[in-house]
């Protein structure tokens, strides 16, 4: 069986449009946030949604196609790796990080409720 080290998938929302930055002569880096959805029911029987964001880094052919293909709001399933990372803050604190680094990502197309309804009475 192949080992599957290190790997996450997320079905969620952009929460913006890519930041994509050239860092070197032809090489791109994008980055996103996704928002993943979580509905329960509490003791007192109310509904909540827990939404958590995740930041995603995608880099040089991905991040091309990140660019072009997925904006703010676009329904996304993102797969990658984690990956923890400290660093300073401007403040001089230490500062910690985790990231999925994009390995591929699809765009998801919901189906309209009236065009499910009209599906339906055809």
């Amino acid at each position: 069986m192949k080992t599957l080290n290190n790997t996450v998938r997320l079905i969620g929302n952009l929460g913006f449009d890519p930041e994509v930055r050239e860092i070197a002569k032809g090489r791109k880096v994008a980055r996103f946030s996704v928002a993943t959805n979580e509905s329960y029911t509490n003791t007192a029987g109310e509904k909540v949604t827990d939404t958590q964001w995740h930041t995603v880094v995608a880099w040089g052919r991905i991040a091309d196609q990140v660019e072009m293909m997925l904006g703010k709001g676009s329904p996304v399933m993102v797969e990658g790796r984690l990956v923890h990372r400290t660093y300073a803050g401007k403040d001089g604190l230490k500062r910690h990080i985790t990231e999925v680094v994009l390995s591929d990502f699809k765009v998801i197309a919901f189906k309209k409720k009236e065009e499910d309804e009209n599906a339906k009475a055809a």
